[in-house]
């Protein structure tokens, strides 16, 4: 039997196999206002991955003499094999991990959206179904825009990851909406402001560059949606349902850190330039420890980091799994940072950018101030 746990009834679900529930005369004049500002703002972030005058996908980068992302972000490259792979095999190497990156992303962008889709099924309310509608077709722009990236600099995407297949295939099909709100827009929408926001910050391709700050325009309210339910939700749990929804995030926390880009998941990368991917896995294990990861955990877009806040501000850690997480960052600093997430500057630039070509004539402050 499905346990939901939705204390608030702006998250009030049924059955995904329910639709005459939402034939139910009384439901329709029974709508939540918690979601109006980000519903009526989302014309104020509107972008065409198709149109030109927002981002152009044949603005070249010649990949064969010039990395997308710097040295660092190939740990490979600091170990034993590392130091024996001419910089043809780094060239080529870093060439195909960035696109194991964003084929990754990019399926990360299709389960949202059917995650998003699969809420419209299942939320009772008329404004969350609104936004929950918004959101989808929101995230079908992205899969668009990063589809039409990687086929501009490779053709093709890679395929999916096991364990990111695999996670993102039980949030979606989870019947529970705190599984798909704490999983996907906390966790997957929290790690992939980290991952836009570095990849904005380091990447040497102007496009990629632009498109991850467009994309982030419509994460930072994705991003709201997820807060408004645990602000809404976590201080209403019973000690028992709090343990269910601590335990889900940490469980989906420990499957992404360390499979993510786990060398076994990315077997066709390491093939491509002869190496075996138990051997490079090996030999990263020997160069990098818990004291290396949790160095670059310190860094404000690490996107474990990102996540690890998300989940800290939204009150979902406590005493039980404060340790788990404190392995790898100082809890005390992160949570004295406040609510400010490292994207939120770099979406912020990028919807007064977007006003300017769709509402040059309206007020810039509307859609920042529903994002906050």
């Amino acid at each position: 039997m499905t346990q939901q746990i939705t204390k608030d009834i702006a998250y009030d679900a049924v059955d995904p196999k329910d639709f005459p529930a939402m034939l139910e005369v009384d439901r329709y004049g029974k709508r939540s206002t918690a979601f109006d500002k980000i519903i009526s703002a989302t014309h104020d972030h509107f972008w065409d991955p198709l149109d030109k005058k927002y981002i152009d996908f044949s603005e070249p980068f010649d990949l064969t003499k010039e990395m997308v992302l710097p040295d660092d972000f190939f740990p490979i490259f600091k170990t034993r094999l590392g130091e024996t792979l001419t910089e043809a095999q780094k060239i080529k190497f870093a060439s195909e991990s960035t696109r194991w990156q964003l084929s990754a992303i990019l399926h990360g962008e299709q389960g949202a959206l059917a995650l998003s889709a699969s809420l419209c099924h299942i939320l009772r309310d008329p404004g969350a179904q609104e936004y929950a509608a918004n959101q989808t077709r929101e995230e079908a722009r992205h899969v668009t825009a990063f589809a039409a990236y990687i086929k501009a600099r490779w053709g093709t995407p890679l395929p999916c990851g096991e364990t990111l297949k695999n996670l993102l295939t039980e949030m979606v099909l989870a019947p529970e909406v705190y599984k798909k709100i704490v999983g996907m827009q906390m966790l997957v929408e929290g790690l992939a402001m980290g991952a836009f926001a570095t990849l904005y910050q380091k990447s040497r391709d102007p496009l990629l560059v632009k498109l991850c700050q467009l994309v982030m325009t419509d994460e930072a309210f994705h991003h709201k949606f997820g807060k408004i339910w645990a602000d809404r939700t976590i201080p209403k749990l019973s000690p028992e349902e709090h343990n269910i929804v601590e335990d889900w995030a940490a469980q989906c926390f420990q499957t992404l850190l360390f499979n993510l880009v786990n060398p076994l998941q990315m077997k066709p990368v390491y093939e491509s330039i002869g190496l075996n991917p138990q051997e490079a896995m090996d030999a990263i294990q020997e160069a990098f420890g818990d004291a290396q990861r949790r160095e670059q955990m310190k860094q404000s877009a690490n996107i474990f980091r990102v996540l690890i806040k998300t989940l800290l501000n939204a009150g979902i850690v406590t005493d039980r799994t404060r340790a788990f997480y404190g392995m790898y960052v100082d809890m005390d600093e992160l949570k004295n940072e406040g609510d400010r997430m490292v994207g939120d500057d770099i979406a912020e630039e990028g919807i007064r950018y977007l006003q300017t070509i769709n509402f040059s004539d309206k007020s810039k402050g509307q859609a920042l101030l529903a994002a906050e």
